[in-house]
């Protein structure tokens, strides 16, 4: 069974000049795992937009709408981050869709992999923080109601909270949400996960992955049938919005320590980008392919 890679970034987001979203680093990456998948028992495949009904299990139809027809409020753009367009909206159903393949990807090969998503700051009615919609959680909730799998562990090591996510599954006993952050670090009123853990400013590799290891092994004992790995290059030491200090070496084991556990248990995992805002876009992107590298070497061991 083929392993799918999916990337959906053939639809350009128009943005201001001066703008510190990376939306280069997507193609680039594309561009860079593309060429390394020969031989590998994966294929690059172009996702699927989104539909409404499967943005509605965790959106409001009023905010779908309001997306789609680009009658969000001025007030709702600016916390979102981002200029509406026709390519944002494309967009941001091609990266949900990414998501939702690369779970069947795990359901099917063990593993799927979005070179995009992670974006955790969308709450039910309303997007912030460059996220427009949440892509784990519908990708959960779409799995669910196609009865493939019930209990789903999500593992967001990006370095900002997940708070839309959080909030998304509170209370929810079938989604185990385990996040790892920066304590000071946006969204700053933070909502309760399962399991938080967060993390001082400059925190390097010993102590990031010396907090990482028993949290991890909490949240596996509720012995998920799938995972959502949210891997996140934005820990990184020379990352500008970042405020941890791990170096790539440092990135490189929180995968290993992660991807490596979920395999010994047995749990099939979507593996999914997160954000990265290195000074160099270069040093984002070489994170984000070893993530994906890791991901794909451990699965052909």
């Amino acid at each position: 069974m083929m392993i799918g890679v999916f990337a959906s970034d053939g639809f350009p987001v128009p943005l201001p000049a001066g703008h510190r979203f990376p939306i280069k680093k997507y193609r680039v990456l594309r561009d860079r795992v593309a060429a390394d998948l020969d031989g590998r028992r994966s294929e690059l495949r172009e996702p699927a937009a989104a539909t409404d009904a499967e943005l509605h299990r965790v959106h409001t139809p009023a905010y779908v709408q309001a997306v789609v027809s680009g009658t969000l409020p001025t007030t709702v753009l600016r916390r979102l981050g981002f200029p509406w367009s026709p390519a944002l909206v494309e967009r941001s159903r091609r990266s949900v869709g990414a998501t939702i393949g690369a779970c069947h990807s795990a359901l099917a090969a063990g593993l799927g992999v979005n070179l995009a998503g992670g974006t955790h700051h969308a709450f039910p009615d309303r997007g912030e923080g460059y996220c427009v919609f949440n892509d784990v959680a519908v990708a959960v909730r779409a799995v669910q109601a196609e009865g493939v799998a019930r209990r789903v562990l999500v593992i967001d090591c990006d370095v900002h909270q997940g708070n839309g996510t959080a909030a998304i599954f509170r209370g929810d006993s079938t989604v185990f949400t385990l996040d790892v952050f920066g304590a000071r670090n946006f969204p700053f009123e933070k909502e309760p996960s399962d399991v938080d853990v967060p993390l001082p400013d400059g925190t390097g590799d010993a102590d990031y992955l010396a907090a990482l290891a028993p949290a991890l092994e909490r949240a596996l004992e509720t012995r998920p049938e799938l995972a959502m790995y949210v891997a996140g290059a934005d820990p990184y030491v020379d990352d500008r919005l970042g405020r941890l200090a791990l170096t790539m070496a440092g990135l490189a084991a929180r995968d290993r320590l992660v991807l490596g556990g979920l395999r010994r248990a047995g749990v099939p995992v979507a593996v999914v980008m997160g954000g990265g805002y290195a000074r160099d876009i270069a040093d984002t992107v070489t994170i984000h392919a070893a993530t994906v590298h890791a991901a794909l070497d451990g699965e052909e061991r």
